[in-house]
């Protein structure tokens, strides 16, 4: 597969690159698609929910009545959960929500979501390219210049640049990350992916597809 290679003025340069289909035209697996973005989610969960159970409420442990002849039920303490203000009973407590995917199965995850972007036409590449200074107007006009205006937009990037990423910070439906940073949630969370020309290879050597 071979996609046009776009200027930063949203012309055509007439350079074609070509997309492998080790990397963007595999059998994609929507199971490992579920699993990547599930652990990934997973993992960025705090855990740290807590409710105190009667054991940590603080209160007398006097009995609060008789036991008997009161016409209602028994009771022991004030910090049971029946009352209000008592313990909960089985409330959350922290735990880690993270799990283990193979690395196998995550390298598939990805190569699945970029090829289904691919088959829907959802992948652009551009030039490299830089800003002299952090601007947001330089992302806007670009993103209108490329006509991708009102879709939500990953720039990959081969390494870190810190004038795009400024520019790009207060734009909601935009997002910059490197190459080593592209994840699967990244990927299918995206409407548009636009690759810089140079990502393109810094992404086959991640693969190790050279």
């Amino acid at each position: 597969m071979k996609l046009s290679v776009f200027n930063i003025e949203g012309n055509d340069t007439g350079k074609k690159i070509e997309l492998k289909d080790s990397i963007f035209g595999v059998e994609p697996s929507d199971h490992a698609i579920y699993l990547d973005v599930k652990q990934y989610m997973a993992n960025n969960r705090q855990g740290t929910h807590k409710s105190k159970e009667r054991g940590e409420i603080t209160g007398s442990t006097r009995k609060i009545k008789r036991q008997k002849g009161t016409g209602t039920a028994r009771a022991g303490s004030i910090k049971s959960p029946v009352f209000r203000g008592g313990g909960r009973t089985f409330g959350p407590a922290p735990r880690d929500y993270s799990f283990k995917v193979n690395k196998k199965v995550k390298l598939l995850a990805r190569k699945s979501a970029l090829t289904y972007k691919a088959k829907d036409n959802n992948l652009m590449v551009i030039e490299d390219f830089t800003f002299e200074e952090p601007k947001t107007k330089n992302i806007t006009d670009l993103i209108d210049k490329l006509s991708i205006e009102n879709k939500k937009l990953l720039l990959v990037l081969p390494e870190p640049n810190k004038n795009i990423y400024l520019s790009s910070r207060n734009i909601r439906d935009a997002a910059v990350v490197t190459v080593s940073e592209l994840t699967t949630y990244n990927i299918v969370s995206a409407v548009t992916l636009l690759f810089s020309e140079s990502s393109i290879e810094a992404l086959y050597k991640i693969f190790n597809d050279n």
